[in-house]
């Protein structure tokens, strides 16, 4: 079974930036999709940037300009940049391989003055 397992959340100020890491147990980004996705507390878990095993990447309009996914395949890890961090990205982000059914437990990020 392939484990995700993200890392990188902190308490930030607006504007400020963080990179979130998704480290896989196994080679997986190489070969399958991947998603990162958000929940922010009372709201459903929505969608926030996806890159295909080839590397395109596509982005939700909300974070569109601000957030960029990268992979380093030595390592099996994904990458989530984001910059002009804003109080609404405020919520427990997470990975996910669809293909696999497998999401990693989640890393908090705050954004707050």
């Amino acid at each position: 079974q392939v484990q995700l397992v993200e890392s990188g959340g902190a308490v930030v100020q607006p504007g400020g930036s963080l990179k979130l890491s998704c480290a896989a147990s196994e080679t997986v980004f190489r070969f399958y999709n991947m998603g990162w996705y958000r929940q922010a507390p009372g709201n459903q878990r929505e969608l926030v940037a996806t890159r295909t095993s080839g590397g395109r990447a596509n982005y939700a309009d909300s974070v569109k300009g601000r957030f960029t996914i990268s992979r380093n395949a030595a390592l099996n890890t994904v990458y989530l940049r984001m910059d002009n961090l804003k109080p609404e990205d405020t919520a427990v982000y997470y990975c996910n391989v669809d293909a696999l059914g497998v999401w990693g437990q989640g890393t908090q990020v705050t954004v707050s003055s």
